[in-house]
């Protein structure tokens, strides 16, 4: 079923914000909050897209702030160590207990890797770059990973 939230976000690789720096897209509009940063945003969006609609996680159409999403997971209960194809993982750039990032996680690579589909990223910035990309990411420390109800609840329907 998760395969589904993979396939909306491989073919969204390359999709980029216009103009440049403006943290305008299509996901934004979507969501009704434009402009702002969007990785969350872009996570809600493909869910949604696949027939896995987070709910209200701050906002109707699921989650804009990591922070947000992190204490609503947390509280009910959908951390996990094992992370499967199309959950969330977010990131912790600068170990200081505050998520930066968000995206969707594709694979577990080896041990020390894995892989995931993230927008408003870039190799140049993290947490703001601009454009949906694949990427290579380490295990370990600031990682934290998410798989949320609404997963389980399309096994049982």
């Amino acid at each position: 079923m998760s395969k589904k939230i993979i396939e909306i976000a491989k073919k969204e690789i390359g999709y980029t914000e216009t103009p440049a720096n403006s943290n305008k897209t299509k996901f934004g509009k979507w969501f009704g909050f434009d402009g702002v940063a969007w990785c969350g945003i872009f996570v809600s969006w493909c869910y949604d897209k696949a027939g896995f609609p987070l709910g209200n996680i701050g906002f109707t159409k699921g989650f804009a702030g990591c922070q947000t999403a992190v204490a609503f997971f947390t509280k009910s209960k959908r951390i996990t160590t094992t992370p499967k194809e199309g959950d969330i993982v977010f990131f912790d750039w600068n170990l200081d207990g505050r998520f930066d990032h968000t995206g969707i996680f594709v694979r577990h690579i080896d041990k020390d890797y894995f892989e995931t589909i993230e927008g408003n990223t870039s190799l140049t910035n993290q947490s703001n770059g601009g454009q949906v990309m694949l990427r290579k990411r380490k295990y370990g420390k600031g990682v934290l990973f998410v798989h949320p109800k609404c997963l389980d609840e399309a096994v049982i329907a």
